[in-house]
């Protein structure tokens, strides 16, 4: 793996002066849709999603994380940088991620063209696996929810070990209101944690829940007031640096007692496919107009 030094990788002034010779040589994270940043006092790699377009996990984006997840790897293994927490958020005003590229969706559907459908799909879950696994590394991942997390956004959150969410916050899984399921994970993670019957609810029900709701579900691990996510998040990481292998441990035990394997992920995606080429011309009418309403979102955050 060749490494270069990128100009996006930012390191906070306030830590710059502890970072190691070996971090401060190696930029691993030359990525055009995150940003990413190394804290050497709490060992963790903070990681900001700021997409390109409309805040949803288009197809740059996934190739983001895929280099990103390698970067990762090298870095833990090459001991360039000594990450022991994993945290990812968003820079867009008020949301997490809307999740799949809709409007690519819609000019895959109205082609035909099952292969790019799965494609995408399988790009999806394999990032989400592997961050299930941890990266088959000591480290322990936490999503930082500082805004909604609809369909494809939801669903990457249940891939973390720990979801950090702000009061106020709505997650959901709209899908079924054109037609469609969410296929990139969401009932295999969800049929994990709540049981099938719960899973098939919260998918069929297509309505939005709050972070207060989920906390009390056990899907969201901690709350915090507008504003103080990422201090609810350093305050966690405080709190537990010193029982960071035992529940390193504890999660991996977890994956052993109650696995999903990426064949199973990558199973459903083929059923995802099939259903969205099935979907009606109303269905994709409404698809379009999510995505309008997408695109009016990033034009008033722009302003």
């Amino acid at each position: 793996m060749t490494l270069v030094l990128p100009t996006r990788y930012f390191i906070s002034p306030d830590v710059a002066q502890d970072i190691t010779p070996a971090a401060a040589d190696h930029g691993l994270f030359a990525l055009d849709q995150l940003e990413v940043s190394f804290d050497p006092v709490l060992d963790t790699l903070w990681t900001y999603m700021r997409p390109t377009a409309r805040p949803s996990f288009n197809p740059g984006l996934l190739a983001d994380f895929a280099q990103w997840q390698a970067g990762i790897d090298h870095a833990c293994r090459s001991k360039a940088l000594p990450i022991k927490y994993l945290v990812l958020g968003s820079t867009f005003p008020g949301v997490f991620s809307f999740g799949g590229d809709l409007d690519l969706f819609a000019q895959h559907i109205r082609s035909g063209h099952r292969e790019a459908l799965v494609q995408y799909g399988r790009a999806c879950v394999r990032i989400l696996h592997r961050n299930m696994r941890g990266l088959d590394l000591p480290i322990i991942t936490i999503g930082l929810v500082e805004g909604d997390a609809l369909g494809g956004g939801f669903e990457a959150l249940l891939s973390f070990n720990v979801v950090v969410a702000e009061r106020g916050t709505n997650f959901g899984l709209p899908e079924t209101a054109f037609g469609l399921f969410p296929g990139m994970g969401a009932h295999c993670f969800l049929s994990r944690r709540l049981g099938s019957a719960r899973a098939e609810q919260m998918i069929l029900s297509g309505r939005s829940y709050s972070a207060e709701e989920l906390y009390d579900l056990g899907l969201v691990h901690a709350l915090a007031d507008p504003g103080e996510g990422r201090r609810v998040v350093e305050d966690y990481i405080r709190q537990n640096r010193r029982r960071h292998s035992g529940h390193c441990a504890i999660y991996e035990a977890s994956r052993a007692v109650n696995p999903l394997t990426l064949d199973e992920l990558e199973a459903v995606v083929d059923l995802w496919a099939d259903a969205a080429l099935r979907l009606r011309d109303v269905d994709l009418k409404l698809m379009r107009r999510l995505v309008a309403a997408q695109t009016r979102l990033l034009a008033a955050a722009a302003e």
